[in-house]
């Protein structure tokens, strides 16, 4: 399970995200970082596993097999030596009585002497096989719970490093899920306006344009008023979009008559409804040379379509888009602002306001009713007989339809170039510029409804809409590009970046405008590939860790030589200690290194030598050098805990934050270097205590006197 885990981890590593379009959004920097995010700590998980197995090994098994091979071993051997002496005594023995007494004085001492003789060879033998019996008995009292105890230890510290990812991942995953959702919204968005390009460029046919060219041309038919009726006249057609001339040679020319070619130049063109004329595929345009308003009809719907994007045709859908309302003039004002007081007064707390889209029937009814030429504005908002959602969707129906968006053609270039900027302060201070660039009434209308946007987010708990969600909705409202390509609706998401800016500093923004009026000069270009920054788990705020203390030197020194966790004399080593990976960063010339405690709190290297050489002699059954332990980790620098007979801490009265920031100082960091994932200074937190700790039995003077002067100091 290791292995598959860390080959899973090196496949995330070397994996790399493709994107199109030449700038990647602050949300896809994150996404795209977030698998070497996911490999680091899949890493540290498994590595620290593997020590935990190597801690098995070290401090469970080897020491159980050592135990049972030099202890329980030679208790075996003296129990064979016994028996073996045992037997020859006794035969002997045996011998001994069957000798007669007639024979030499002699003979019979001779005798005596050699049943004495193996009399103290048995004596002897059974007198070490008892003694090795009791030895075993008493010692394996320790050296059996010892082992499973320091592995218990390595458990749990497996264990608290797993918990402590656990609250260091969580921030990072906060972080990452709200790039996540942005950056679904944005993909949501863009993909609705590529939809629909996509049904408009399968519906037109393809068409060239030569330089120099017409823009479109071809036969249409005019409708002509005559006293005795109306004919339909054939023209071939010529018109140029950039000049809006329109050049029409009749075909079906009359002998003699008078008839020549017209050169008009166009004001507006709109479609003809179905039901308002009897013919199919018409639509109307207004020339400043005639008077009134010219029927064209074309050969196809296909054709119509054509003609009408050449002209840029609208919709007969509302009046808004059949008056001069579509520009930014006092009704149109008026609207926005009525709109903005009833969402603010009924519906600014609604769940996914803006969000959710009204009827369609409703909104036609509202923006017909408002924009009556009759009687522009007469519409109360406020009434019953509107909700939200139309409201919403009607002002947002209204400003998409605006002959020119409220932040202009013109500006819209430069607007995306500066949400594409790595440069956060350079993104902030060129929309600042840019917004002063507008004309006075776009800003006027910019300023009005970002004010408004402001307070929605501020409701944004029981709304659920956030200045991203805000700006996904307005992105493409307020800013589009004039003409559709693939290429503009890869910048929607750049658009709602804008919107988001202009919610978050409004502000800084509508204060004033900047000192200097133009843009702040663009960064330099980079030479190599963008290096932004994203979130990373090293980045996640400081979370408090309670101080473990250990008892002291002097304390060891005072209460625990020669006294054991149940009161009774030391009768063997130091318990083993598990091994800890040390995570220090590499000390740096000219100080110390960064990250590390104050020198007054480290320990003696001394007494960290004599506690490796204890660990190295359970290990290995003192073979291996002490200085080095079975995983290559040198002991003197890893073993940082207090003992297994260390008295249990009093309430532990500090706090400190991670590695490196002590007595509430944080120690400088250098630049490049990222902070670890550190453990407690001195040891995990103990278990809870199930049953009330006993009271400590009085030490015998006696038994303290004897050992005090064999423990090492450093115990």
């Amino acid at each position: 399970y290791s292995s598959a885990v860390q080959k899973f981890s090196q496949t995330l590593q070397s994996f790399q995200f493709d994107f199109i379009g030449d700038t990647l959004t602050d949300d896809e920097i994150n996404i795209a970082e977030s698998f070497k995010e996911f490999a680091e700590l899949l890493h540290e998980v498994e590595l620290e596993r593997s020590m935990m197995v190597q801690n098995a090994s070290d401090l469970l098994i080897k020491p159980l097999e050592n135990f049972r091979k030099e202890q329980i071993g030679f208790t075996k051997e003296r129990k064979k030596k016994f028996e073996k002496d045992g037997e020859k005594f006794y035969s002997m023995l045996d011998r001994h009585l069957h000798l007669s007494s007639k024979k030499k004085e002699s003979q019979l001492q001779e005798a005596d002497l050699q049943v004495d003789k193996e009399r103290h060879n048995f004596f002897e033998s059974s007198l070490e096989y008892v003694y090795q019996i009791q030895e075993v008995q008493e010692s394996k009292k320790f050296s059996i719970v010892e082992p499973v105890l320091a592995f218990l230890h390595s458990l749990f510290t497996y264990n608290n490093l797993t918990v402590e990812l656990t609250q260091d991942f969580l921030p990072y995953k906060q972080q990452l899920q709200l790039s996540l959702q942005n950056t679904r919204n944005h993909f949501s968005s863009t993909r609705e306006e590529l939809e629909d390009l996509k049904k408009r460029m399968k519906e037109a046919p393809l068409t060239c344009k030569l330089p120099g060219q017409p823009t479109i041309e071809g036969y249409l038919y005019t409708q002509e008023k005559w006293a005795l009726g109306i004919s339909w006249v054939k023209y071939y057609c010529q018109y140029e979009k950039e000049a809006k001339t329109l050049r029409m040679t009749p075909m079906d020319q009359k002998p003699g008559a008078k008839q020549g070619t017209l050169d008009l130049t166009l004001k507006s063109c709109v479609r003809r409804k179905t039901d308002s004329i009897d013919k199919r595929f018409c639509f109307d345009i207004e020339t400043n040379e005639r008077s009134g308003t010219i029927t064209l009809q074309a050969l196809s719907e296909a054709n119509r379509r054509l003609w009408m994007e050449a002209m840029d045709g609208k919709e007969p859908l509302t009046p808004l888009l059949l008056f001069e309302t579509v520009e930014l003039n006092e009704v149109g004002f008026k609207f926005v602002r009525k709109c903005i007081n009833a969402v603010e007064t009924k519906g600014i707390t609604t769940e996914g306001v803006y969000r959710t889209v009204g009827s369609n029937i409703q909104v036609q009814k509202l923006l017909n009713a408002f924009f009556d030429p009759k009687c522009p504005g007469d519409v109360d908002l406020q009434s019953g007989d509107w909700d939200i959602k139309t409201i919403t969707s009607s002002l947002k129906f209204y400003l998409r339809n605006l002959s020119e968006p409220v932040m202009t053609y013109k500006l819209h270039k430069e607007l995306v170039l500066a949400a594409k900027s790595e440069n956060l302060d350079y993104r902030l201070g060129a929309i600042h510029a840019l917004v002063y660039k507008l004309p006075d009434k776009n800003r006027e209308m910019l300023e009005l409804i970002i004010q408004h946007l402001v307070n929605i987010c501020e409701h944004s708990r029981e709304n659920l809409m956030s200045p991203s969600n805000m700006g996904v909705i307005f992105g493409p409202t307020l800013m589009r590009a004039q003409e559709d390509t693939v290429a503009a609706m890869m910048n929607i998401k750049f658009q709602n970046i804008v919107v988001e800016i202009l919610i978050e500093h409004f502000g800084k923004i509508y204060s004033g405008p900047p000192e200097d009026t133009t843009a702040p000069p663009v960064p330099p270009p980079r030479v190599a590939a963008r290096r932004h920054k994203p979130i990373t788990i090293s980045k996640r705020p400081l979370r408090e860790r309670p101080v473990f203390f250990g008892a002291s030197v002097e304390e060891s020194g005072a209460d625990r030589h020669g006294q054991t966790p149940n009161g009774s004399g030391s009768i063997g080593a130091e318990p083993p200690k598990p091994l800890h990976r040390s995570r220090l960063p590499a000390p740096r010339p000219g100080g110390e290194e960064p990250g590390r405690p104050p020198t007054e709190g480290r320990p003696d290297p001394r007494a960290e030598a004599e506690v490796g050489k204890l660990v190295a002699r359970l290990q290995d059954g003192g073979a291996k050098p002490a200085g080095k332990a079975a995983n290559g980790v040198v002991a003197s620098s890893a073993l940082r805990t207090s003992t297994l007979q260390a008295k249990r801490p009093a309430p532990r009265p500090g706090i400190c934050g991670r590695e490196g920031e002590y007595d509430g100082v944080p120690k400088p960091r250098f630049h490049g270097d990222k902070p670890v994932i550190t453990r407690p200074p001195v040891r995990p937190p103990d278990p809870p205590c199930r049953t009330p700790v006993p009271p400590r039995l009085e030490q015998r003077p006696d038994l303290i006197a004897g050992t005090a002067e064999e423990m090492p100091s450093s115990v």
